[in-house]
């Protein structure tokens, strides 16, 4: 597996796109392609792909202070769910930002995932919210006491 970043509006966005697209739009009877993405020119796509040259799972990393960063639009190929996948880019993205000093990652978790990050060294923060129309955790993980 080859975890990298991804460029916007690159090949390997495209196929970021069509991944978030596949996995957590479409279930909800949403359309990645019906929001503006013009925004996430400024947030930086990260891609965990498979020797074959596949895209496996992807996440969107935004900062929000110094020191932390916001993981969001995380998925995974559904046939690859369950291989250790989501684990791996969440490993190689957490340590790619924790050696340039980020220390702290929130992120909003759908409620019926909330359990993977909670595996993984996330913990709850926070009452459940809805966000795009079902019910959401705000996570966090830090390294460092605040």
């Amino acid at each position: 597996m080859k975890f990298i970043e991804i460029r916007y509006n690159s090949p390997e966005y495209l196929l970021e796109c069509t991944l978030r697209d596949e996995v957590l739009r479409a279930p909800l009877g949403m359309r990645l392609a019906d929001e503006d993405l013009s925004a996430e020119i400024h947030q930086r796509h990260f891609g965990l792909f498979l020797s074959d040259g596949s895209l496996v799972a992807c996440a969107i990393a935004v900062p929000t202070a110094p020191g932390e960063i916001k993981i969001r639009q995380m998925a995974v190929r559904p046939n690859e769910q369950g291989k250790g996948h989501g684990r791996a880019l969440m490993t190689h993205l957490m340590r790619h930002f924790a050696v340039n000093g980020i220390r702290r990652f929130t992120l909003h978790a759908r409620a019926d995932v909330s359990g993977f990050y909670e595996a993984i060294g996330f913990t709850r923060s926070g009452p459940l919210f809805e966000e795009v129309g079902i019910p959401h955790v705000k996570m966090i993980h830090a390294t460092d006491p605040r």
